[in-house]
């Protein structure tokens, strides 16, 4: 049992041995002396989307973080579905970055209804936009419910993709609505789930 344990050991180390002895060399008593490298880099597949914190994390990298941005008219409330801009808006100017290296990547939006207050009472997503101040990273549409059209990120290359931009979002307020908080709540379709596509 020992030998034939001994015989497959020895058998592998001098298959490998040449694997493991693999670099050129030469020996010359004139002239020059020349041995040669093959190199090789392997690049995977990479698509990254980043919208809100995520998008400023370097290098890129996962980030569970879902930002919230809030439209509170309680400060102006005279301004109520007047077309105003709200007394009090948090973090409407989001940070978004898309990386990916291999084709045109196309971004969509989607929603599962509109922003509700709880009580049966609601706000269509036709009412909130964004607008950016990067034409290569569009924002998509919101869809009133499901997911809406695509929009491509510009190719910084034959495949390459890197962008960032800020979306700045903007509430219509172009209807008087009933009292509530609507969204803050996935219960309440409060999220927009963004998704980019690439080949």
């Amino acid at each position: 049992m020992k030998k034939a344990l001994l015989l497959k050991t020895t058998l592998a180390l001098a298959l490998a041995t040449p694997l493991l002895a693999s670099a050129e060399s030469q020996l010359v008593t004139t002239g020059n002396a020349v041995a040669r490298l093959d190199f090789r880099v392997i690049i995977p597949r990479v698509l990254f989307l980043g919208v809100g914190t995520g998008a400023t994390t370097v290098p890129v990298a996962t980030n569970t973080n879902v930002d919230l941005v809030t439209f509170d008219y309680t400060t102006n409330p005279a301004a109520v579905g007047t077309g105003a801009v709200a007394g009090v808006i948090n973090g409407n100017v989001v940070p978004v970055r898309v990386v990916g290296n291999n084709g045109q990547i196309v971004l969509t939006a989607a929603t599962s209804g509109a922003l509700s207050n709880g009580s049966g009472d609601t706000i269509p997503w036709s009412q909130i936009s964004a607008t950016t101040n990067v034409p290569e990273l569009p924002s998509p549409v919101i869809p009133l419910t499901g997911t809406g059209a695509g929009s491509n990120v510009t190719l910084n290359g034959t495949k390459t993709t890197d962008r960032s931009a800020n979306w700045t979002f903007s509430f219509a307020n172009s209807a008087v609505v009933p009292a509530g908080t609507y969204g803050a709540t996935v219960a309440n379709n409060s999220r927009v789930t963004y998704t980019a596509t690439m080949p």
